[in-house]
């Protein structure tokens, strides 16, 4: 069932698999059902006699009346403000045994809007102690309830707007209790996660980390977990004296203790959300770096910090660059990047110490292929919207994750040009159009069953596209005004929409609700019919057509550009679309015979127009744009439009955007027959010489289905080039060499290799060759890969102990069980059931698989699992 890359280049892994989970398990919806604790209140629809005349009105009515009240009881509104968190401290100890948080917590509280005499902290799964109120200088012992997720504390005596006082609470917390998550973007809830606690784990190193969003931070301290609450803070943690610590703020104080302990204290000063509270703890290297007296260090476990300075050698050049087109310095002491394993995310945005992925641990050769920036960015960007103005609520989250995910196009603009940005732009819309094949939701929603829900491709991806389709309107200058105007104005406090809507407005004078209620307020996104009528060449006539279902989704007052090309000068007019059906004239003068609608692809908008495939052709000879010429070759691909394909491809391999480059090769390689003697010049050129790896291996992969045994001294090169895409493919590509020639010296030079890129190809070889003995050596790699090496190596892994059962079967099946069932990452658990499914034959292991699917906690990999467990007859 596994399937073997042929060229791995796995920038995106991740979000691929999980994009593709989210879009072959999602085989029902539940958009239309109530939250069961919805249901819970509403009565039943009452039976109504059949020869009642108004039978069919009334039961109409009452169905209305019953939506009505679920949307009322589904409403999602802000947390309401009872009291304020002033000040946070922490004196934290760590149970490694017991996967433990022992803690006393100070909360420096006032009253918010009126006098309380009840206080409720959220405090998920804790034993708690003494609870002590302190006022005037006074400290008591007060009463409380617990239900396991919320005390009730009983104040001594009422407090008034103009009290402020402490609680200080004595607990233990186990945050692996009631763990979980059925969400892609955020697979588990601990809020704090002990790594390895026991150093059980060949290769593994110890390590602790939180992980706060939504509301899990109160899994180990107790607050009013809500993101409309801020504080400052001061975090004490007592650890052993070899270990480093990290957390928000900066770190004003270190004391050694008795038997090798050490407590560092962290102090933040400026307000942040309680989601944003953060900590890693482990052995780490760190890379330390300086921005005009910012400091900038990144946190990784030891021996790779040569890498983590490639991966993030450009946070300073980003930090200066946000800064500037923002005009709004960097508002926090410092930034940490830290990378750790097992992680739940891709990375979290804590304020001033991002957590990432351990796939951004790399050593320094790895990292030469490094391409991070995007995440790198999208954390960093979070410390300006997120963290200094953070959304006030869930149903608001687009408010912060819209402009993360469109400050991975700024700076690919500004840093790699605007072909690649535009890329960028269209995976996000594409991204989002998969999702909403199977969901459609308002972008700012107040009727969600969970805030995880909120985590999808129409916060992130379409809320990044209409922040750009909004820049493109206003114009960089009045964009970025805007931004700033909201910056300012709410730094260190809580925002809505309405906000972010009114700072545009205020800047640029214009009513922007239409906008807004459109693209921010309400589901969908516009479905056009565009034609071009040539009739009159100096004077076009451009035809839109608004096909979306409009009980479903607005009617759309949508800006648009037509472009055309008076020989080498690009020229365009800009028009707005205000109705179902509506037509333009041009007035070009200029006689034309070709036109572009959106030629640079700014609108989220599906397009219907009819254009033949001599128009794709001659948009991909003309087009000045590298985003529209790679959409012409795209489409031209997808038609199968061999005749009309073919002469383009000798041009796409010289195309000055890389990526064109990339793509053509990739059909070539698809399509090997379709090489003329030239091309082949070109690709072998392009294998040798080009700027950019990842090019220069797509060529090596052809070189190699075209004719390996003639490039095998070509090959032999590049098997010793510094950049492992290269040497990945080099010796791909050598599997295709004729046996006898082959050496296999060559191949097992690579053996202590613990990069996967360059695994996958040696296990390929051996499978190929069928090479026995190597049972080991598939084992010894299983402690050296995660993340998504692991998920790639699984695959032969499996393959090679179903071919070879006598070298360890039976230890390759328990290993593959106890990843399919522990695996914190959804998409290795998922490559170990595929490898698994190698051994179904055994009837004992497939009731293993059968037990351990019915409990995974993850719906949509669960719905794949038990997808696949039907076929051998017995219900999960």
């Amino acid at each position: 069932m596994h399937t073997k890359p042929k060229n791995i280049l796995g920038k995106n892994l991740i979000w691929v698999i999980s994009g593709l989970l989210i879009y072959t398990t999602a085989c029902k919806s539940t958009q239309d059902l109530p939250p069961k604790e919805v249901v819970s209140i509403i009565e039943p629809i009452p039976q109504i006699e059949s020869d009642d005349s108004n039978s069919d009105d009334s039961l109409k009515a009452m169905q209305l009346l019953r939506q009505k009240e679920a949307a009322i009881a589904n409403y999602r509104a802000a947390a309401t403000r009872e009291f304020d968190i002033l000040d946070t401290e922490l004196d934290l100890r760590f149970d490694y045994e017991q996967q433990a948080v022992m803690g006393e917590a100070i909360l420096t509280i006032t009253p918010y809007a009126k006098a309380q005499s009840i206080l409720v902290l959220d405090a998920k799964d804790f034993e708690p102690g003494s609870i002590y109120f302190s006022h005037d200088g006074e400290e008591t012992s007060t009463n409380y309830r617990y239900d396991y997720k919320q005390l009730m504390i009983y104040l001594p005596k009422p407090v008034s707007l103009s009290d402020t006082f402490s609680i200080r609470v004595r607990y233990t917390a186990f945050p692996e209790r009631n763990s979980g998550s059925d969400n892609l973007a955020i697979t588990d809830t601990k809020g704090l996660y002990f790594i390895d606690p026991l150093d059980t784990v060949p290769g593994k190193p110890t390590m602790i980390w939180t992980q706060g969003e939504t509301e899990y931070n109160s899994k180990w301290f107790p607050t009013i977990d809500k993101p409309n609450e801020r504080f400052t803070q001061t975090i004490h943690l007592t650890v052993k004296d070899n270990l480093t610590t990290v957390s928000n703020g900066e770190l004003i104080a270190q004391k050694p203790l008795a038997d090798g302990m050490r407590q560092d204290t962290w102090r933040m000063d400026l307000p942040h959300a309680p989601y944003l509270a953060a900590l890693a703890i482990g052995e780490f290297d760190v890379v330390k770096r300086d921005l005009d007296g910012l400091p900038i260090n990144y946190y990784v476990e030891k021996g790779y910090g040569a890498g983590a300075a490639r991966v993030f050698k450009h946070t300073p050049e980003m930090i200066r660059y946000f800064e500037d087109l923002l005009q709004v310095k960097y508002p926090w002491p410092k930034y940490d990047q830290i990378v750790v394993r097992d992680f739940v995310s891709g990375a979290m945005e804590n304020t001033t110490a991002s957590i990432f992925m351990e796939e951004l641990r790399l050593t320094e050769r790895e990292a030469i292929d490094s391409e991070w920036d995007y995440i790198i960015a999208h954390e960093l960007f979070h410390q300006w919207f997120g963290d200094l103005v953070t959304t006030e609520s869930w149903a608001n989250l687009t408010l912060n994750e819209a402009f993360a995910n469109y400050s991975e196009y700024l700076w690919n603009e500004h840093k790699y040009g605007d072909d690649l940005a535009k890329l960028k732009l269209i995976v996000e819309t594409e991204t989002y159009f998969q999702e909403a094949e199977t969901k459609q939701v308002d972008l700012i929603r107040f009727d969600y069953s969970d805030p995880e829900d909120m985590f999808d491709a129409h916060s992130y991806s379409k809320g990044g596209v209409i922040l750009h389709m909004l820049r493109n309107y206003l114009g960089d200058e009045l964009f970025f005004r805007g931004l700033n105007l909201y910056l300012t104005t709410h730094a260190f406090q809580s925002v809505e929409v309405h906000d972010l809507r009114l700072a545009f407005e205020k800047v640029s004078g214009e009513d922007l609700n239409w906008f807004f209620n459109q693209w921010f307020l309400d589901k969908g996104h516009p479905e056009l019919k565009v034609s071009i009528d040539y009739s009159i060449p100096e004077n076009l006539l451009i035809t839109v057509e608004q096909t979306q279902d409009l009980t479903l989704s607005p009617l759309y007052k949508l800006p648009f550009e037509i472009s055309w090309y008076e020989g080498e000068e690009r020229k365009s007019m800009r028009f707005i679309l205000e109705k179902g059906f509506q037509q333009f004239a041009l007035e070009n003068e200029f006689p034309l015979t070709q036109a572009y609608f959106d030629e640079g692809k700014n609108l989220l908008t599906k397009r219907k127009g009819e254009f033949s495939s001599d128009h794709y052709v001659r948009q991909f000879r003309e087009s000045q744009l590298g985003i529209a010429r790679y959409e012409a070759l795209d489409s031209l691909v997808i038609r199968v439009e061999e005749d009309k394909l073919k002469p383009l491809l000798a041009e796409g391999l010289k195309d000055p955007f890389w990526s064109i480059r990339e793509l053509t090769l990739n059909i070539l390689q698809s399509n090997p027959a379709w090489i003329s003697e030239g091309m082949e010049e070109s690709i072998y050129t392009i294998a040798d010489k080009d700027e950019k790896n990842s090019v220069r291996a797509g060529a090596i992969d052809v070189l190699g289905s075209l004719n390996a045994d003639k490039y095998y001294p070509d090959l032999s090169r590049y098997v010793n080039d510094s950049s492992f895409l290269i040497v990945s493919s080099a010796l791909m590509a050598m599997n295709n060499v004729s046996s006898e020639r082959l050496d296999p010296d060559l191949f097992e030079r690579f053996e202590s290799e613990t990069n996967y890129r360059v695994l996958v190809p040696v296990a390929e070889y051996y499978l190929n060759e069928d090479i026995q003995g190597k049972g080991d050596w598939f084992r010894s790699k299983l402690s050296v890969l995660s993340g998504e090496g692991l998920y790639y190596f699984l695959g032969y892994f499996s393959e090679y102990f179903v071919s070879n059962p006598e070298e360890g079967a039976e230890e390759a099946k328990v290993y593959l069980l106890d990843q399919m069932q522990n695996n914190p990452q959804v998409f290795v658990r998922l490559g170990a059931f595929q490898g698994l499914l190698g051994f179904a034959d055994d009837e004992t292991l497939v009731k293993q698989l059968q037990e351990i699917a019915s409990k995974e906690t993850n719906s949509q990999i669960k719905n794949y699992f038990q997808y696949f467990l039907q076929s051998f007859g017995d219900e999960n």
